[in-house]
């Protein structure tokens, strides 16, 4: 009868797992806001008077690698949040548990893409709104 439940619930993690995806997140996190932290320097170092007599050309080039940076760091920012939101459905035991119908969010999907908040039907259908 063990070997039927275990079975009927592959989507279950243990606790070592729940632990293992807690930390790689965590790390992710760390690594993001060092990305975070360049970007926003890269975009500070960029003095106002330095292109001061640039032709056209280097003033777009450096406009494009400003707003660069900028969607650089604003998607870091993101998925920071995302990664932090997954940490606290892990502290909450609701991790893996669709937002929209609260049923089992599958665990192949999970490790895809392990801050996923909804399963794959509820996501298509918010993907067709």
């Amino acid at each position: 009868m063990t070997a039927v439940t275990q079975t009927a619930t592959p989507s279950m993690w243990s606790e070592k797992e729940l632990a293992e995806v807690r930390e790689a997140l965590q790390t992710e996190i760390n690594e993001l806001n060092a990305d975070i932290l360049r970007h926003e320097s890269e975009i500070a170092s960029g003095d106002v008077t330095q292109g001061a007599g640039d032709d056209q050309a280097d003033a777009g080039a450096k406009t494009y690698e400003r707003e660069r940076e900028i969607a650089l760091t604003l998607n870091a920012r993101d998925l920071v949040a995302q990664n932090e939101r997954a940490i606290v459905r892990i502290d909450a035991g609701t991790y893996g548990v669709c937002e929209s119908c609260h049923k089992p969010i599958g665990k192949e999907r999970l490790q895809a893409f392990p801050r996923a908040t909804l399963c794959v039907a509820c996501k298509q259908r918010e993907e067709r709104r």
